[in-house]
């Protein structure tokens, strides 16, 4: 059966937005895991909590592409933040 050219046009735009999806997908989590890691890295607390907004930012950002759920992202700002009150002053 012959595809008309409306279905032939939605197959493309699917594929675009598809690839696009991926590659903000890609970018994000790679952003989060490195401002995560710099954030572990640190020896003293004032820097950790300087750096902790643009973390938590990245992080609801995330929640909003539907990268990662809800409770996921409160598991990551939750330990961050032990993380952070256990470091030295």
């Amino acid at each position: 059966m012959k595809k008309s050219r409306t279905v032939l046009k939605n197959i493309r735009k699917s594929e675009r937005r598809r690839l696009i999806n991926r590659r903000k997908k890609k970018r994000k989590k790679k952003k989060l895991k490195e401002a995560m890691k710099s954030i572990l890295k640190m020896d003293s607390k004032k820097k950790a909590l300087k750096a902790y907004p643009e973390v938590q930012s990245i992080i609801d950002k995330s929640i909003q592409d539907g990268l990662i759920k809800k409770n996921t992202a409160a598991r990551y700002k939750s330990r961050l933040v032990k993380y952070i009150n256990s470091l030295k002053k």
